[in-house]
């Protein structure tokens, strides 16, 4: 590993276990033992996204944990995850999920899923991705929601998905000729 790479592996450590903090820049950088400037771009060229959307995605994906997770409020999710504002973290999820905080809380309990019911139609497709979705084995129920998104990010809603009941095969159908990033994501529990 070379020092670029120690230098945002730190950086990523620091988001995790600070995420909850209003973490800047120049903060992030320091923990890495670099000048902003030149983190940034070190750590753009080795994620492939900024330092800012790094910590937005965390932020978010300890949101959606919380939101599945525990009864708490929309709102006190939003502060827990580092949010001063109810009206910033709503828009910022909504925009990244593609449905509020609250309604993503309801459909998740429900089972259903937005791509699913119909409720953005499909983009012109011009090819079909397959793969394998693998994982130990669990004795709680494994839903696993499989998507192709179009940044190494997880934001907004994928270009096609599938959701798997347990580990096995997955097809994502109609995806447009580009750059991808395939993602998985399981959640335990019943559905």
């Amino acid at each position: 590993m070379d020092m670029t790479e120690f230098a945002v592996e730190q950086a990523i450590s620091t988001m995790w276990n600070r995420y909850d903090e209003p973490l800047s820049l120049n903060e992030i950088a320091d923990s890495a033992i670099l000048s902003k400037f030149y983190f940034s771009r070190v750590f753009r060229t080795k994620t492939g996204t900024s330092p800012g959307r790094f910590l937005a995605a965390i932020r978010l994906h300890r949101a959606k944990n919380l939101l599945l997770e525990s009864p708490i409020s929309v709102t006190e999710v939003a502060f827990r995850v580092g949010y001063n504002s109810l009206g910033t973290f709503t828009s910022r999820f909504t925009r990244s999920v593609g449905v509020s905080p609250g309604r993503y809380r309801v459909m998740s309990q429900s089972g259903r899923h937005a791509l699913l019911d119909g409720e953005r139609p499909a983009p012109p497709g011009r090819c079909t991705i397959r793969g394998v979705v693998r994982a130990n084995e669990s004795e709680q129920p494994l839903r696993i929601y499989v998507g192709a998104f179009s940044s190494p990010v997880v934001e907004g809603l994928p270009v096609s998905c599938d959701i798997l009941y347990g580990p096995g095969p997955y097809v994502l159908r109609d995806v447009p000729a580009g750059v991808w990033y395939v993602r998985a994501r399981p959640r335990l529990g019943r559905w």
